[in-house]
C-alpha cells in the first residue's frame, strides 16, 4: 500500500519548531517540508527533504505584499510538484496559500494552533478554521474560540 504523502508547512521560528516536534509522526509517511528561507533553515536541507519560500515579515507592508503575491505563486508550483495529500500546519502567514491551494485539490487540511495562543486566535487560525479537515488547539480553553476543535494537548 502507498504511504500517504504529508506536506507540512509554516513560517520559521517558534512555528517551524512546534512543526518539527512532529517528526516521530512524520517520518512514517513520505514527507516534505515548506517553510521561509533564511540563514536559520537553510542548513535543514541536510536532514529534511525540503522546500523554501521567501520570508516575508509584515511590519513592511508594500515589500509584504510582493513577497505574498511571490510565495501564493511559489506555494502552487511546490503542492503540484510534490502532490501531497495531507496538509499538515503550524501557521502562520506563509501557510495559509497552501492550505487554500489544498483544498481546491480536494486535499485533508490539518491545522495547529499555536501553543503561544491561549485565549485569542491567530490570524492564519481564524483563516484557516473554516477549510480545515481537523483543527488542533494546544489549550483546552481554545475550545471556547474554535468550537469545532479538537484539543490535542501540547506537542512539546
Amino acid at each position: 500500500m502507498k504511504k500517504k504523502k504529508l506536506l507540512l508547512i509554516s513560517s520559521i521560528g517558534g512555528h517551524l519548531t512546534q512543526l518539527l516536534q512532529l517528526e516521530p509522526l512524520f517520518t512514517q509517511y513520505d514527507y516534505h517540508i515548506v517553510t521561509e528561507k533564511s540563514d536559520i533553515t537553510k542548513d535543514l536541507k541536510n536532514k529534511y527533504p525540503i522546500s523554501f519560500l521567501v520570508y516575508g515579515a509584515r511590519n513592511y507592508p508594500f515589500r509584504y505584499i510582493f513577497k505574498f503575491s511571490f510565495n501564493i505563486i511559489k506555494s502552487l508550483f511546490i503542492f503540484l510538484r510534490e502532490r501531497p495529500d495531507i496538509i499538515i500546519t503550524t501557521g502562520v502567514h506563509s501557510s495559509v496559500p497552501m492550505c487554500y491551494i489544498a483544498k481546491l485539490f480536494r486535499k485533508k487540511v490539518i491545522y495547529i494552533e499555536s501553543f503561544a495562543k491561549s485565549s485569542s486566535p491567530t490570524l492564519s487560525g481564524r483563516m484557516i478554521y473554516p477549510i480545515a479537515d481537523l483543527f488542533i488547539v494546544q489549550w483546552e480553553s481554545m475550545k471556547k474560540v474554535y468550537p469545532k476543535a479538537v484539543y490535542g494537548g501540547s506537542i512539546y
